[in-house]
């Protein structure tokens, strides 16, 4: 590995000296054998600190899997599901259920992602819920994933439409013990959340592209941003010849050294490629590098990881709990990216971010687009004691929604966290009148 400057150390608020230094290979050489293979006792015996260090932390993890999620104290009365409905307004989607004592819950799953997928979230998913007691929702969450070889489903076809579920039953426990969902996760630790802004070009020419990030900013008060690199999944080749080398410093010059720069290749690269553009990103004092290699390839994303001081970040497709704890247990990135809505919901994402607080890595969950997506992040954010320093945010919905205590809206940089019942928000009733009921 190459020596890092200190400025370039400095760069990285996620990366410190005890994440670097970690990076070392777990070696499982005995002290016997150390001699005939030339290495040093306290060389040996530093690689087997490691591995022991590994150990310890790949069994702390196991039992973070294992220990329930959620405090559902305050809820002291059975909530029964009676009905689960998937309505259908436009282009939006909302899951709306009533326990047997006509409590309602109404929330927004992933607009576009339930368009390919409603019918596993009716057929497949719902079913499994209704008659259920809410409260018993962290086993329910495993029975849906057993039940009719759901599991077959692995990925996000089956997690979107778990995630629809799971955030309606915490909505639904909100309601009933008139408690915000964070009391659920332990509690709110931050009412206003500092967010970046988030283009979602590629293909556009360096100018262009710093053009649309200042207009992105303008007037909001935001202090980071985040843009894209390479082609999308395109083995090395950028959107334009050179516009990522050109991009990284261009938008560094503009926005000066007090922003906050984030850059997204979204599985551009392969090893080699990553750590050259990385390094680029480095001398530019880049804040993280989110999914540099294709993002099921984790064994390259960490090697880009070993070698670069800036932070990568990566998971946003990421749904297997034993990936998770791999990627995590063996410092495969350094910043842990779940996706609330793809990974099947915010108890699932919890695990992930409480393995990472284990492992002394951040969260910064990945933000989907449409719905209130940004909201979800923005509860997930308020509990969630790791969390980085800033959120996605792609812009304010066009939902017709109410909130007695937040604009809902970026207002000087941070986004207020509704602090009501279940997530704090209520959709307007004749938009909900409007919508059609769909049938499996």
């Amino acid at each position: 590995m190459e020596t890092r400057t200190e400025s370039t150390r400095s760069a990285s608020s996620f990366k410190t000296d005890e994440c670097i230094s970690r990076r070392s290979a777990l070696a499982s050489i005995t002290l016997s054998g150390a001699a005939a293979i030339g290495l040093s006792t306290t060389q040996v015996v530093s690689d087997q600190v490691e591995v022991n260090e590994g150990h310890r932390l790949s069994e702390k993890l196991d039992q973070i899997l294992k220990k329930p999620v959620l405090d559902l104290s305050s809820v002291n009365q059975p909530v029964t599901v009676k009905s689960i409905e998937l309505l259908r307004n436009g282009r939006s989607y909302l899951v709306r259920s009533r326990t047997s004592d006509g409590i309602e819950a109404i929330t927004v799953p992933n607009p576009a992602k339930m368009d390919y997928f409603w019918p596993v979230f009716l057929k497949n998913v719902a079913p499994a819920f209704i008659g259920q007691d809410a409260r018993r929702i962290e086993e329910l969450l495993w029975d849906v994933y057993r039940r009719s070889s759901n599991y077959k489903l692995q990925g996000i076809a089956l997690w979107i439409c778990v995630a629809a579920i799971e955030m309606n039953m915490l909505e639904l426990l909100g309601r009933a013990a008139n408690r915000p969902v964070a009391d659920f996760f332990g509690g709110r630790l931050r009412q206003d959340i500092p967010v970046y802004f988030a283009s979602g070009n590629r293909g556009n020419r360096p100018e262009e592209e710093v053009e649309h990030l200042q207009g992105l900013v303008s007037g909001s008060g935001v202090k980071a941003i985040k843009f894209r690199l390479g082609g999308r999944m395109s083995r090395n080749v950028d959107s334009l010849p050179g516009r990522s080398e050109a991009l990284i410093p261009l938008v560094r010059e503009k926005f000066g050294n007090d922003f906050t720069l984030y850059a997204d290749s979204n599985s551009s690269y392969d090893a080699t490629e990553a750590i050259r553009i990385g390094r680029l990103m480095e001398e530019h004092q880049y804040g993280f590098f989110e999914e540099p290699c294709e993002f099921d390839d984790l064994w390259s994303t960490k090697k880009v990881a070993d070698a670069l001081a800036i932070p990568v970040a990566g998971g946003e497709q990421e749904f297997s709990m034993h990936r998770w704890k791999w990627t995590i247990a063996n410092r495969g990135v350094d910043i842990v990216q779940p996706d609330l809505h793809y990974g099947g919901g915010l108890i699932r994402a919890t695990q992930v971010a409480r393995m990472a607080e284990a492992a002394r890595m951040k969260v910064v969950p990945h933000m989907s687009g449409g719905g209130l997506g940004y909201l979800d992040v923005v509860q997930f954010a308020s509990f969630t004691p790791n969390i980085g320093p800033f959120m996605e945010f792609k812009g304010n919905t066009s939902l017709p929604i109410h909130c007695a205590d937040s604009s809902l809206k970026c207002e000087d940089g941070v986004v207020r966290c509704p602090s009501g019942a279940g997530f704090g928000v209520t959709i307007d009733p004749d938009f909900v009148q409007r919508a059609d009921k769909l049938k499996p």
